[in-house]
């Protein structure tokens, strides 16, 4: 596993390189895992909102309309650059703003914002408690954070393995967590877990590997990787048509709703 600057290194290297595949991503654009988001958090036409590791900007065009105003945030200035693209060039979002920021040390005031979220990105911190006591430091009293990640397995064996295919397919994947060591992690930075649930994505299996520029090779190696996975592990990625052009399987998330108190 890379140590934690080498992370931050990787990450901003491979998502430079692959930033105009994660704006036009149908996962990422156009999942309806956006409207929950939106539905559990019910923002106020007043709040001011931090979106971290806005990555393609989707997050933050969703929650733009139905608050005064939206910082879109990351750590690579090129995917922040695409998304600006999107969002004011493509969609004419006024209220929504850019800064670069690393999700583990904010640049910005304690007690600003409203609503902190963060969608499809802690697996890459290197420090992910950390990133949860920033968003803790940001948030005005009564605060809310709405964060989406990737949730592995409760069974230990599974969960190493979940978490060994994403980092084969994306070497910049740091670690993924289990709903459990969410809310402990909350807990731990003053945010209490007000609401979670579970989101399963099915995923075209070639285009989700091929978005991070995967050779043949190590697509191979993905497809032989889940034919030995563990019984538990198989279940919870439930693979179809696995050998074939048609190939897909589940990518499991979870959902938070918390609070500041």
């Amino acid at each position: 596993m890379p140590n934690p600057p080498d992370s931050k290194s990787l990450s901003q290297a491979r998502y430079t390189q692959f930033a105009d595949g994660y704006v036009t991503s149908e996962t990422h654009a156009k999942g309806s895992d956006l409207d929950r988001l939106l539905a559990i958090a019910q923002p106020q036409r007043h709040w001011q909102v931090l979106d971290i590791a806005t990555g393609g900007g989707h997050t933050a065009l969703k929650f733009a309309p139905h608050v005064a105003h939206v910082i879109a945030s990351d750590l690579t200035p090129r995917m922040l650059e695409k998304a600006r693209q999107f969002i004011v060039e493509r969609q004419g979002l006024a209220n929504v703003s850019f800064e670069e920021a690393d999700a583990e040390n904010l640049p910005f005031e304690d007690d600003r914002f409203d609503l902190a979220t963060c969608r499809i990105a802690p697996h890459h911190f290197p420090d992910a408690q950390r990133f949860l006591y920033e968003c803790a430091r940001v948030l005005k009293a009564g605060g809310m954070l709405m964060l989406q990640d990737h949730v592995l397995p409760s069974d230990e064996e599974a969960a190493r393995f979940v978490d060994a295919f994403e980092r084969l397919r994306d070497p910049s994947h740091n670690r993924a967590f289990k709903a459990s060591e969410w809310e402990a992690m909350c807990q731990t930075a003053g945010i209490t877990v007000e609401y979670s649930e579970q989101y399963i994505k099915r995923h075209d299996f070639l285009p989700w590997a091929r978005r991070q520029g995967n050779d043949e090779a190590t697509i191979a190696r993905l497809i032989r990787l889940l034919h030995e996975a563990p019984t538990i592990a198989r279940e919870w990625m439930e693979p179809r048509d696995w050998d074939t052009d048609s190939a897909t399987f589940v990518n499991r998330h979870i959902l938070i709703r918390g609070r500041l108190i």
